[in-house]
């Protein structure tokens, strides 16, 4: 078991390690979500301006989307520090006052996961955002007090897929709430086409758009998926990447051609179904597949809206007709017409 652990955590280091050396290091470079990358821009070239600390940002969004590499590129662009924790991490209060005490002017200070801070912590980091202070408590019992410790004007940056997780107060306290929005296919082969330059991969445009197409309109999947087809060619295709050897390997590695995983497709069979394609209820869905109404909500709804393979009505979610098509189920509406024809 240790060893199957330890080759586990290395795979997983090493998935880390070929992210980030995939990652754009400036705004310029940063593939699609174009209203949010212009509202960015403004923003850094003010507060570089002025010299001073830009606004605190809140980035929102399903995993891989590039919230990550748009804190680094914050910090980049600035040209200031750069800090990066996660809210799991964050355990105590002291982790969170030995963090702030060490801010320096102007840095830019990353929370990943910020939805999952503990609410002692969350509380401690309402006067950090707008005050700019920490409190720290000196001795404990009835002689205990509060010593307010001033701290360096700075950017801290939030990252989170659960935005209604996120309480209003932390919420108010910062100044940009940007949402990443899933990728075009467009938008993931262009992606695809600068990762394979950067790993020296021979890739044609057809090639990446075949990657780009079952990669959810995530650059993260894309990514992988690129390294998975670059392994495939280097041993079976003389190791150029076109259209047939992607779909060759992707079919091989049997990853579905609009790229659904497992929660994808249980939502989609289940109001297709057991439903008969809706409307259903979000809370109904979730009971049906044992999952989260709000992970459905805001991490596999968007993916499968943008696809066309759902809709949100004032009733409900409703089944399109490229959802029966795609997943070969006849609506039941059909058959009781043909029965009546007959």
């Amino acid at each position: 078991m240790r060893d199957r652990g330890v080759i586990s955590a290395a795979a997983r280091e090493e998935d880390r390690q070929f992210e980030a050396s995939l990652r754009p290091r400036r705004l310029e470079e940063f593939v699609g979500q174009n209203r949010l990358k212009e509202i960015l821009g403004i923003a850094i070239e003010a507060a570089r301006q002025r010299g001073e600390a830009m606004d605190h940002v809140l980035l929102c969004g399903p995993p891989g989307l590039g919230k990550t590499t748009l804190a680094g590129i914050i910090a980049a662009e600035l040209g200031v520090p750069f800090e990066q924790t996660a809210g799991p991490i964050l355990q105590k209060k002291l982790d969170l006052t030995g963090i702030l005490s060490h801010i320096r002017p102007r840095q830019v200070f990353f929370i990943d996961e910020i939805h999952r801070l503990l609410p002692d912590l969350e509380e401690m980091l309402y006067a950090a955002l707008e005050d700019f202070r920490v409190d720290i408590v000196i001795g404990s019992g009835p002689g205990a007090r509060t010593h307010s410790l001033p701290i360096p004007r700075f950017t801290a940056v939030g990252a989170t897929t659960r935005q209604g997780l996120i309480s209003g107060p932390l919420r108010g306290r910062f100044g940009l709430l940007l949402r990443l929005n899933h990728y075009t296919v467009e938008e993931l082969t262009q992606i695809v086409l600068r990762s394979a330059r950067l790993l020296e991969v021979t890739i044609d445009e057809a090639g990446a758009a075949e990657i780009a197409r079952r990669s959810r309109g995530t650059p993260r999947i894309a990514n992988r998926l690129l390294r998975r087809v670059r392994d495939y060619a280097q041993v079976r295709a003389a190791g150029a990447i076109d259209e047939d050897v992607a779909r060759t390997a992707l079919d091989l590695l049997e990853v579905d051609r609009f790229g659904l995983d497992e929660i994808d497709q249980k939502i989609m069979l289940t109001i297709l179904e057991k439903y008969s394609g809706g409307p259903v209820g979000l809370n109904t869905i979730a009971a049906s597949i044992d999952e989260e109404p709000d992970t459905i909500e805001e991490v596999y709804e968007p993916y499968l809206i943008q696809l066309g393979f759902l809709d949100r009505t004032p009733r409900g979610r409703v089944a399109t007709e490229n959802a029966f098509r795609y997943f070969g189920i006849t609506p039941r509406w059909r058959n009781s017409a043909q029965r009546t024809l007959f």
